[in-house]
């Protein structure tokens, strides 16, 4: 049994691979390392099990060339750039690709979601080669009120429903949560209970720069979310919100990982603040529930005890989506990559001193 870790940093991709999620052969920078002017950022990875030989798609951006999505079938060994852009706005849509902020799969065998920079949503049906835009979120009415937020106007999480084919969820920064449950033709907001402290109606029905939602594993209609400010649960998948921020050093934050088989468990990585982005105290901190955000507990064995600074960016933390003894991971803006079993409960160092990481995916292959 062999787990592959797919690392996007702001120069390229990064690949490890590990028995045991314990010892990790590190490869790269691998795949879509750019041109003359330098590595590309990668900024979304998603790695698809639903093949024999597991897909890699990586989507990065470059100073010179621009933004694309490149793919993988030999779990990183070569690496395929189609000859058009395989993400692309039309002729009368008045918007250009920035980047690709999320890959998410299901609910067809070679369905792959991408969220993307501006907001949008498109669709593929052949693996991720080629892509579609949803006309139904691009066209929706609250668009023109959608703005970027710090790191951009970025779809940046795309949860498919593991039961129901036609429910479909996803977060924007600065829109908040939208939801579909007939495929993606028409879309509400879900944000009732989430905060926007910078808005003069401080619970407006959209609007809010959610920073990443995570699905319980076993719990399907329950969700976790990180917010600009707060962090948040909801039990009715996003109809309503609960703040579960109470116990944790702060509330702001932009990455959130949810267990994959216990939902009740829960992992958040608090920033000092939205105007200090660095970590809480200046320390590398962890912090988990086991009781779905109503007490939390630090989770730091094995991470620096020192000064630190860099933090954990929206998709720069996961799980590898195990059931009986799921691996935890997080890279942070100074490089650090860090995994952690369950039944460890201690955090070991991966790699160190890579590129800004931007995201980190993990599979078994």
């Amino acid at each position: 049994m062999t787990y592959l870790m797919a690392i996007g940093t702001k120069k390229g991709l990064f690949t490890a691979s590990s028995r045991d999620r314990r010892d990790w052969d590190i490869q790269g920078p691998v795949g879509p390392d750019g041109d003359s002017t330098g590595p590309s950022g990668v900024y979304a990875v998603g790695i698809d099990r639903r093949r024999a030989t597991p897909r890699i798609l990586a989507g990065g951006d470059s100073a010179h060339y621009g933004p694309s999505v490149w793919h993988s079938d030999d779990l990183g060994k070569s690496w395929t750039e189609p000859q058009e852009a395989p993400i692309r706005f039309g002729a009368n849509d008045g918007a250009s690709l920035e980047r690709a902020w999320q890959f998410s799969f299901g609910p067809g065998p070679d369905t792959v979601y991408a969220g993307v920079e501006p907001h949008a949503l498109f669709r593929s049906d052949d693996g991720g080669l080629t892509f579609g835009l949803n006309r139904a979120l691009w066209d929706h009415p609250h668009r023109s009120e959608w703005f970027p937020g710090a790191g951009g106007a970025a779809i940046h999480t795309v949860l498919p429903h593991p039961d129901d084919p036609e429910s479909l969820l996803v977060a924007m920064s600065t829109g908040g949560v939208y939801a579909s449950n007939n495929g993606g033709r028409s879309w509400v907001p879900r944000n009732n209970g989430i905060e926007a402290d910078f808005m003069p109606d401080r619970f407006p029905t959209f609007g809010q720069c959610v920073h990443k939602v995570a699905r319980a594993g076993s719990n399907r209609e329950r969700l976790y979310a990180q917010n600009h400010g707060g962090v948040y649960r909801s039990d009715d998948e996003g109809a309503t919100w609960v703040s579960i921020a109470d116990g944790l050093p702060s509330d702001f934050g932009f990455a959130i990982v949810a267990h994959p088989s216990r939902d009740d468990t829960v992992f958040s990585f608090p920033v000092s603040s939205a105007m200090e982005r660095f970590p809480t105290q200046h320390r590398l901190q962890v912090y988990r529930s086991d009781d779905a955000g109503r007490s939390w507990h630090a989770m730091n064995d094995g991470l620096s005890s020192g000064p630190y600074f860099g933090i954990v960016l929206r998709d720069a933390a996961c799980t590898d989506d195990e059931d009986t003894d799921p691996g935890f991971y997080f890279g942070t803006r100074c490089g650090d990559v860090y995994a952690a079993r369950d039944s460890d409960g201690q955090w070991h160092q991966v790699v160190g001193h890579l590129p800004d990481v931007l995201c980190v995916r993990v599979a078994r292959v």
